[in-house]
């Protein structure tokens, strides 16, 4: 049995929402030195692929893409992971144990003193004797060697010779934009080394997916054109150099020809973690939930914005809490949906402005880190005020 992920697209609005050009550049800087930092430590590998010096605007021609050429010199690196696991069935007789095969994919990566295979969480969470098979049908038993379910990251060990391993390089995802190629690897309904291609349909987008250990959000993902489904997930996604931009993640169960990733610099930023604590505990949280301002909810609200995130609930003692934003009180219907209003509108974070809650979450991800304080923009009864929230870390 495939092992099916369903998401939920939380927010459509692109994530280039309006930021300044030197701001956001110098944010990619400072990330791309994070990486570089990383790197001279000798924390991650050294198989990181230089993000072109080439910027495309209208007048510059992007390379044509060969997906021949990057199938041929990827294949051998993708890999089927298989494994069970228990779960609760309804029969007849009431609710029974049975044992479900699970499938997905993974490749090979360099790590400091060794060679993995990463993988998504939900591919491996609460499985037994997962196997790790390469393309020319060699198999290994695998170890799980560091997750993390708030970003659907695994990574495995396995004892194959070298010449079964042929890790792939990684690309900085902050040299995407919306249009480009890409190209995913992976075994869709146990298919192996399947080839889809497509294009970058969006950036920062928020996704949810379910998984035996809970229901969990990720921020900042690639939305992508190329065809995905059951198995792919766990495989790399490439650009259009045979660069690794992103790991192929879930699909929208019943949607056409829509898949998600999540970006390599998220997988370069943890990885020193997964591997060396089995674990990532860096994420960001300030501690609200809230939806996304438009017209309509922006009249009914009284408000004088029609972006932002309108904040609904405040988990009690959170960051959000302690620095006194304030959540609605005041529950409506707008057609089928039901919204809490009254509440702060966070409007910006750092001067950045925040269109949606895509954009608030995907900030958060990208560029805050527990223990950092950030000035955030509310409108509160109509005025705008500046309030210093300081970051904590996601709740396990």
């Amino acid at each position: 049995m495939v092992l099916l992920l369903s998401v939920i697209v939380l927010g459509s609005v692109a994530v280039y929402y309006g930021l300044d050009f030197n701001v956001e550049s110098a944010k990619v800087a400072e990330l791309q030195n994070t990486v570089s930092q990383l790197r001279n430590q000798d924390l991650i590998s050294s198989h990181v692929m230089d993000i072109p010096a080439q910027q495309y605007d209208n007048n510059i021609s992007v390379p044509q893409l060969n997906p021949v050429a990057i199938y041929e010199s990827s294949n051998r690196s993708v890999a089927t992971i298989e494994g069970a696991k228990t779960v609760v069935v309804d029969t007849l007789f009431g609710p029974q144990q049975a044992v479900e095969s699970v499938i997905g994919s993974g490749f090979v990566i360099s790590g400091t003193n060794s060679d993995y295979v990463i993988t998504n969480f939900h591919v491996v969470d609460e499985t037994v004797n997962s196997t790790v098979t390469f393309w020319n049908g060699d198999a290994f038993p695998a170890k799980i060697v560091g997750t993390d379910a708030f970003s659907d990251l695994a990574v495995l060990s396995i004892k194959a010779p070298r010449s079964d391993l042929h890790p792939l390089e990684f690309t900085s995802s902050s040299s995407l934009a919306v249009g480009m190629p890409v190209v995913a690897i992976g075994n869709p309904f146990g298919l192996s080394g399947s080839i889809t291609f497509g294009i970058v349909s969006q950036l920062g987008r928020t996704i949810q997916y379910q998984s035996t250990s809970g229901t969990f959000t990720i921020a900042d993902a690639i939305q992508f054109s190329a065809p995905i489904n059951p198995g792919n997930s766990g495989g790399p996604l490439l650009n259009m150099y045979g660069g690794v931009v992103g790991i192929t993640s879930a699909d929208v169960s019943g949607s056409q020809g829509v898949g998600f990733a999540i970006p390599s610099d998220t997988i370069l930023r943890e990885l020193p973690y997964l591997i060396d604590a089995g674990k990532y505990i860096m994420h960001p949280y300030i501690g609200i939930d809230g939806v996304g301002m438009n017209y309509q909810l922006s009249q009914l609200a009284g408000a004088n914005v029609t972006y932002g995130v309108l904040i609904e609930k405040i988990d009690p003692g959170s960051p959000a809490a302690i620095a006194g934003l304030e959540a609605g009180q005041q529950t409506i219907t707008v057609g089928a949906q039901q919204y809490v209003i009254g509440g702060d509108v966070v409007v910006a974070m750092n001067g950045t402005r925040i269109v949606n809650y895509d954009a608030l979450l995907t900030y958060l991800e990208r560029y805050t880190l527990p223990g950092q304080t950030i000035f955030v923009t509310i409108i509160r009864s109509g005025k705008y005020q500046i309030i210093q929230v300081t970051v904590g870390t996601q709740p396990t």
